[in-house]
């Protein structure tokens, strides 16, 4: 089978973050068909293994599931694979794939296959495996031709204030903002990407108004694509490009004082924060990520994101003293390590080999996060590198693989492999 046909079936299993058993199951089912030794620990991370290899290919098998996933319907077009109305999963199924034709043709490799990376690497954070590889090859990087050797770090923050309710008998209005494009709040933070969130808090932020309710983002890690609000006003509200009105009916209380709560919002400094101009990338970044009102509370996630610790500990505490200078209480959660670039011995085989494939190859850091940096800790010992066919919008319904870099990127896996051995 082709390693597209893999990643096509792939996508027909569910495996949402925090919800892709079956998807383990095939996997392991699979390994075991083709006479590799499988191992699975507490955390759902899987461990397949045969021989005694010197390489460890490493890559995570839950998905972002943005619009209709996890039903997706995949298509060709223009050489590239995309799913209609929903994220496709090529971050990072079609490593799984790549994993799977590789144990068909018998290769005596380690695979490491890490759950639910997509919402804190919380498989690579709770590994529990001896592994017997000096090197590993990460699978999860997005542009062909390029070999990773550092990617960022990051931290989620979490901040939440309750505020009282009081009845309001203005005119009731649903303010809602859908339909953006979204995108990977890593790789994709530094192109002017709409938010979402951003674009209603600065529509109210111009209005009088009270606040019932606000719901938006999709996941702490996507740029958020739509958000919905209903408010009372007096005013009569318009629309403009992005937000869309309705006039309804609510008769339920507005939260006292939650205009501080549109201010905190608009006031958010959401974006990249610094650039990097020796690794050309983003240096540190954060974005706003999901907005919510439960019971009371007024909540707001954000995922903070930096290439080195000392930056993510700049990012994070500028955001926790904005959140605080509003009263609201702070919470952080799910930090992972940046990966500090480094070229080694390992690095300059996946270099010279990406050369020989593609003719053209770089070395680069990625202002996302890969399961290196956290692995690297757990590992000290093993040599890293990254790499991967182009994905473009992971994390969004625009998300598309480029088809012919599949096959030449496998070529390049065998060409390292070949070089070690």
């Amino acid at each position: 089978m082709s390693i597209l046909e893999h990643f096509k079936k792939i996508t027909t299993i569910p495996h949402c973050s925090k919800n892709a058993d079956k998807l383990l199951n095939y996997i392991s089912d699979f390994a075991k068909k083709n006479n590799y030794i499988v191992e699975i620990d507490s955390t759902k991370n899987i461990l397949i293994k045969k021989g005694n290899p010197k390489l460890c290919l490493q890559a995570h098998y839950d998905m972002v599931c943005i619009g209709k996933a996890p039903e997706i319907e995949t298509y060709e077009e223009d050489g590239w694979l995309k799913a209609k109305d929903s994220s496709l999963g090529a971050d990072n199924g079609v490593a799984i794939a790549m994993m799977m034709s590789l144990m068909e043709d018998n290769y005596e490799l380690e695979f490491l296959i890490t759950s639910d990376e997509e919402v804190g690497l919380i498989g690579a954070n709770a590994l529990e495996f001896e592994l017997s590889s000096s090197m590993m090859l990460n699978l999860d990087s997005e542009d062909e031709a390029e070999v990773y050797i550092g990617c960022a770090g990051g931290e989620d923050i979490v901040a939440s204030k309750p505020y009282a309710k009081i009845k309001d008998n203005r005119n009731a209005y649903e303010i809602k903002v859908s339909g953006l494009v979204g995108g990977h709040s890593g790789v994709d933070i530094d192109k002017d990407i709409p938010n979402a969130i951003k674009i209603i808090a600065s529509y109210l932020k111009e209005r009088k108004f009270g606040l019932v309710s606000i719901e938006g983002g999709e996941r702490i890690n996507s740029i958020p694509t739509q958000v919905t609000a209903i408010v009372k006003s007096d005013e009569v509200l318009e629309e403009n490009e992005f937000v869309k009105i309705k006039k309804i009916e609510n008769n339920e209380p507005i939260l006292y004082g939650a205009d501080e709560f549109i201010s905190l919002l608009n006031g958010f400094r959401n974006g990249v924060h610094e650039l990097n101009a020796i690794l050309n990338v983003p240096d540190r970044s954060i974005n706003l990520a999901l907005v919510s009102i439960e019971n009371g509370f007024c909540k707001v996630e954000t995922s903070a994101r930096a290439m080195s610790d000392k930056s993510l500990s700049i990012v994070t505490k500028e955001a926790v003293s904005f959140f605080k200078s509003y009263g609201y209480d702070v919470f952080k959660d799910e930090k992972y390590p940046s990966w500090s670039p480094e070229k080694n011995s390992f690095t300059n085989i996946a270099n010279e080999a990406m050369i020989k494939v593609f003719g053209r190859s770089k070395m680069v850091a990625i202002h996302a996060g890969l399961e290196c940096g956290v692995i690297a800790k757990k590992y000290p010992n093993i040599k890293f590198a990254s790499i991967g066919p182009t994905i473009e919008y992971p994390h969004s319904t625009r998300e598309r693989l480029k088809i012919d870099s599949v096959d030449k990127t496998i070529t390049v896996v065998k060409e390292i492999i070949k070089s070690i051995s």
